[in-house]
């Protein structure tokens, strides 16, 4: 099952907000052994966030959506979500009764709008402030505050998900050839992709950095450890013979 993300906010495409939660959410993952297949940002409009949601819905992954699901007018994703789904918006039971605990009577006429999921959504408990996250299928809703998101993110792998869990996770190992170009190895690369159907070989071309100064390309090779270990040796020893200097990563 892969696994996605779709991150929404203005203010992540104008750069006035440095996204956080890619690179948290890959931390997450990989602490269970699984990886990231897609990411898309999007915007504070409706119709792009309930297009993206559209196929989220229809893509049979596993997708962590972030922001958009408070109370302010910016915020689209609850409703853009029925629109994917063509479900209405209900008060949840469990969350409205949440913020009604937390604010009682000044949980209306607005705060308890953050309680209106689709039809038939699931709660995900919120650790910081009670006001509730949703899911629907496998696509799950966390705020765009990475405080709450995160652990709003563990709690749902370690409660659904972890039949996918990998004791085993994909390892990567590389070499650098120094003087290298794609083309002249275009060949080879095409032989170890055969040879290796369940590795994935990356090429990453250089003309040049602080630390290496030539022209180089970084290979690597990612999969289970053992055949990681098999592949990147005979890689070494191909890349020996075609008269390659090789330099280890730093």
């Amino acid at each position: 099952m892969n696994v996605a993300a779709i991150i929404i906010g203005d203010e992540l495409l104008s750069g006035k907000r440095q996204d956080k939660h890619l690179q948290s959410l890959i931390r997450i993952l990989a602490a269970r052994g699984l990886s990231l297949a897609a990411a898309e940002y999007v915007g504070d409009d409706p119709a792009r966030i309930t297009a993206a949601l559209q196929r989220a819905f229809a893509s049979g992954e596993l997708v962590f959506s972030f922001g958009g699901i408070g109370a302010t007018p910016d915020d689209h994703t609850r409703r853009c979500a029925g629109q994917a789904l063509c479900l209405p918006l209900e008060v949840h039971p469990e969350a409205g009764a949440l913020i009604e605990a937390r604010f009682g009577e000044d949980a209306y006429p607005h705060r308890i709008n953050m309680a209106m999921f689709p039809s038939g959504s699931r709660i995900i408990p919120n650790p910081v402030n009670q006001i509730a996250g949703f899911s629907h299928g496998d696509v799950h809703f966390v705020p765009g505050f990475p405080a709450m998101a995160w652990p709003m993110i563990e709690w749902v792998l370690d409660s659904q998900y972890r039949h996918l869990f990998n004791d085993s996770p994909d390892v990567e190992q590389g070499v650098i050839a120094l003087d290298a170009r794609e083309g002249d190895l275009i060949t080879l690369m095409q032989d170890f992709s055969q040879r290796y159907p369940a590795l994935k070989l990356s090429s990453l071309p250089s003309f040049g950095s602080d630390t290496i100064p030539q022209m180089h390309i970084d290979f690597g090779f990612t999969g289970q450890r053992q055949l990681v270990d098999i592949a990147i040796a005979e890689w070494r020893k191909a890349l020996t013979a075609a008269g390659y200097t090789l330099r280890e990563r730093s």
